[in-house]
């Protein structure tokens, strides 16, 4: 680990003598609508943080080590359906509760399609916890280490490769020049099966520079010799995890090295990519990694200069990333019925007809029956508003039936989710979204198990441009609806 490598840099830098870098453009204006959509950083009561998480419940334990890891990290999700990933660091941590705010709000300045971007931060008491974006698509280590059905593509590999470094550009073009322990479990996948960094490396070291976890033989040198990482230091872990990417297993750095050196480059490639990349591509590659874990920091490349070398290696640009990592695109592995897919596609024609046909058997379990004793007149004008409401839909007339709808939900003796249903799809149909997702969300109140109002939800989110929102309760109105018939 500690062996000097200048000899090997020296004889792969002849062979690029010569060779100017191509030009890359950065990646901080790419897709900047979507990016728009974030919420800006915010700080969290502990309070909402421990309901989004169900208690700190273990089921929601995302983070690789589990219970035992020392910081865990819980999947959540806020009132508004956004779903986030939670960072409880233990007690010890982050004893100064200034710098641990001060820190957590510079990160959350930043706002990149290459990070999973801090949203939020909480720092009560002796609790401090960090916020991010959930990113369904489990971490690096799942796919190129321990993978179900096949291994990730080479052209995949070099993607991943890309996105990081662009993600290191990035950060560094903004001041964050360190990032805590990088390692392939930092880098986690979105619903489109884009490679993200983890943001909450960015939080430690960022004034001392001093800590480092993962096993020390894959730590830089200058961390064994001085306790402490400088940005070159990131660099050097960028190469363990490009040795990661063409092995497809953990190989250490001075192990690495020596057979490269042998060239033994053989025993470095993963046997299951045979046939998927050429000689020269290999040879970048290793080439790559070779400069960044050289002994010297100075001698190690900068990110931009990773990006210059990784972007004329990519392959099949034009293929999604969820295609090449044989993921459902999106974050959900359920078929959608006829209404799920009508929803989705905001087809308001289909959504009527359906809720015209169902009636009133989803109402099961509402309370709607009346006692003899509360028959009254009152009661009666109540039920015809109802009818003549359903009369009013039936027939498209959807101003009258809000009206009459309302008339029977102001009297609040009974309660019904189709009529908060039917008055949601009528609020749609009058161009006025925001009053039907709350139509929606106090149907599912009054029936949690009923997906129809999870469905007429993403309607709602998506007339509103909410759209990441509207992807999570498409996916809970797929879950309600399995589950409450498993045949579906």
């Amino acid at each position: 680990m500690g062996c000097k490598c200048s000899k090997l840099y020296v004889c792969f830098r002849d062979s690029e003598q010569g060779s100017a870098a191509p030009e890359v453009k950065g990646v901080e204006d790419e897709q900047k609508g979507e990016l728009d959509n974030l919420p800006a950083f915010q700080e969290f009561t502990f309070d909402q943080l421990r309901k989004a998480t169900s208690w700190f419940a273990v089921e929601n334990i995302v983070s690789e080590h589990g219970e035992k890891a020392p910081n865990v990290v819980y999947k959540g999700k806020l009132e508004n359906h956004v779903r986030i990933a939670v960072k409880r660091f233990n007690r010890s941590s982050w004893p100064d509760a200034r710098q641990f705010i001060e820190e957590a709000r510079a990160v959350g300045h930043l706002r990149n399609q290459r990070l999973a971007n801090l949203i939020g931060c909480c720092c009560e008491g002796d609790e401090r916890l960090l916020v991010a974006e959930y990113m369904p698509n489990d971490t690096l280590p799942k796919h190129l280490f321990h993978w179900d059905t096949e291994p990730m593509k080479w052209a995949m590999r070099l993607r991943v490769a890309l996105y990081l470094a662009q993600a290191l550009e990035y950060c560094t073009s903004k001041g964050h020049d360190l990032y805590h322990d990088l390692n392939a479990y930092r880098i986690l996948f979105d619903g489109e099966g884009n490679p993200r960094l983890s943001s909450f490396g960015l939080m430690k070291n960022s004034k001392t520079g001093k800590s480092y976890s993962t096993n020390l033989a894959f730590a830089p040198p200058e961390y064994l010799r001085t306790g402490r990482v400088v940005p070159e230091s990131v660099m050097f872990s960028f190469g363990t995890v490009l040795l990661d990417l063409v092995s497809g297993k953990k190989i250490p750095p001075s192990r690495a090295l020596d057979l490269i050196r042998d060239k033994n480059v053989q025993m470095l490639t993963d046997s299951c990519l045979e046939g998927q990349f050429s000689e020269d591509d290999r040879t970048a590659l290793l080439r790559l990694a070779s400069r960044c874990l050289q002994y010297e920091p100075r001698e190690r490349p900068n990110p931009k200069s990773l990006v210059a070398v990784l972007v004329p290696l990519q392959k099949d640009i034009e293929v999604p990333s969820h295609v090449l990592m044989g993921i459902h695109h999106g974050d959900s592995s359920l078929t959608l019925s006829p209404l799920g897919e009508a929803c989705s596609r905001k087809d308001l024609t289909a959504i009527h007809e359906f809720l015209e046909k169902i009636g009133y058997k989803d109402d099961e379990g509402a309370a709607t029956e009346l006692s003899f004793q509360m028959w009254t007149n009152q009661v009666q004008d109540t039920l015809n508003s109802k009818k003549k409401g359903d009369v009013a839909f039936r027939h498209k007339d959807f101003r009258a039936a809000i009206d009459c709808y309302t008339q029977f939900i102001e009297v609040g003796t009974m309660v019904s989710p189709t009529v908060y249903a039917r008055r949601s799809l009528s609020h749609l149909m009058s161009n006025m979204p925001q009053e039907a997702f709350d139509d929606a969300v106090q149907a599912q109140v009054i029936s949690p198990v009923w997906h129809i109002a999870s469905y007429l939800q993403v309607v709602a989110l998506l007339m509103m441009g909410r759209d990441n929102e509207a992807q999570v309760a498409l996916e809970e109105g797929s879950v309600l609806e399995s589950k409450r018939n498993p045949s579906a």
